[in-house]
């Protein structure tokens, strides 16, 4: 006979008091064999990301000298990724930017991440640089320049990059022709008050030289994403990287409240505006 006492789903027990996978509990052993291959894939990754700059240099030379053909191809391209138009919102910025003709990167051979930016100019009536530079600096560990590189080139401390903790932003001097043009002073950067880290108005793009600091890791942007990409950024095909305003947020609050989230599907970087 049937005692009337209803059964319990099987893991009742375990959901009931919160999510049964908020804590894995894991040996020594396993997290050991976890860190172990790791490493072995960042190996493989930093052995491929070295060979593909090797062989995408001279193709992109090539590309450079094809380029010289098409005019303002670099304001055309930067300015069709959304977080550069912001940062050169002004229009005396673009005026600027219409007198750019190259954009180079200049990898670092011992860390193929780390860059150095240059913005190739003509003769303009703004400053008498023909080139201006953004360095990232590679500032490795001390430890670093005891080590011997392996067949393939790579030492352990290039296993333990951080881009946070080995590079460090450079700024560079614009020699501006006269101070009615002088951009950086006309529109200058101004920091949120609150935290001073959030940019509050970027003020004039080519603070971005002049200022140490990548506040929105546009050096990052530019290298990483509109210089390989150009050719589909100036045609207007590559996409995903609009930014979300505050008034954006707001309308879609409460859509967002009834919408599944998507924890693998990355949110768009927001950079607050003025």
């Amino acid at each position: 006979m049937a005692s009337g006492k209803k059964r319990s789903s099987p893991g009742a027990d375990t959901t009931k008091n919160g999510d049964p996978f908020a804590e894995v509990d894991i040996g020594p052993e396993e997290e050991s064999i976890l860190t172990e291959y790791q490493k072995k894939i960042q190996r493989v990754e930093l052995i491929l990301e070295r060979r593909a700059q090797e062989q995408l240099t001279p193709v992109y030379q090539q590309r450079r000298e094809a380029l010289k053909n098409i005019p303002k191809f670099w304001p055309v391209a930067l300015l069709k990724h959304s977080l550069f138009a912001l940062q050169a919102q002004h229009d005396a910025d673009r005026l600027a930017l219409s007198y750019l003709e190259d954009v180079w990167v200049v990898r670092d051979p011992r860390e193929p991440k780390v860059f150095t930016l240059e913005f190739h100019f003509k003769e303009n009536p703004y400053f008498s640089d023909s080139v201006l530079k953004k360095e990232y600096k590679f500032e490795p560990s001390n430890a670093a320049g005891d080590e011997e590189p392996d067949a393939d080139g790579i030492t352990p401390s290039m296993l333990e990059f951080s881009w946070e903790r080995d590079v460090s932003a450079q700024a560079t001097k614009i020699n501006w022709k006269d101070d009615s043009k002088n951009l950086t002073k006309l529109y200058p950067l101004r920091v949120d008050e609150d935290d001073g880290e959030t940019l509050a108005d970027p003020g004039s793009f080519f603070n971005f030289f002049e200022v140490e600091r990548d506040y929105n890791d546009l050096g990052v942007v530019i290298a990483n994403e509109v210089f390989p990409d150009s050719i589909e950024y100036f045609r207007g095909d590559a996409g995903g990287d609009e930014l979300y305003s505050d008034e954006e947020d707001e309308d879609s609050e409460d859509e967002d409240e009834n919408e599944e989230i998507d924890l693998e599907k990355p949110r768009a970087k927001k950079v607050k505006q003025g």
